[in-house]
């Protein structure tokens, strides 16, 4: 799976979680010199506390973009630190 936004890839990996109809792409695959933590806060009542990314790319920023759950509740530890995307961001095969 790729994940591209302004014509770069922002992440890649044959190794995605899917949940809730989003990719959590493993954060070794991510390209992080696109982001910068958001000072956003969002709280799953069952994944926990989430941390979100602004995305820049030539320029061009997309203000919480990306999100993660570092530490995750038990319910969702296989996604622990991976990262997915708001519909902004393309992500396909």
């Amino acid at each position: 799976m790729k994940a591209l936004w302004n014509g770069k890839i922002l992440a890649e990996s044959t190794n995605t979680i899917l949940l809730e109809g989003n990719h959590y792409f493993p954060p070794d695959s991510v390209k992080w010199d696109y982001f910068s933590k958001s000072d956003y806060e969002y709280t799953c009542p069952w994944k926990g506390d989430a941390e979100y990314y602004h995305i820049e790319v030539e320029g061009e920023t997309k203000e919480n973009g990306a999100w993660s759950y570092p530490e995750p509740k038990d319910a969702a530890e296989e996604i622990s630190g991976h990262v997915a995307f708001d519909s902004s961001v393309k992500v396909n095969e």
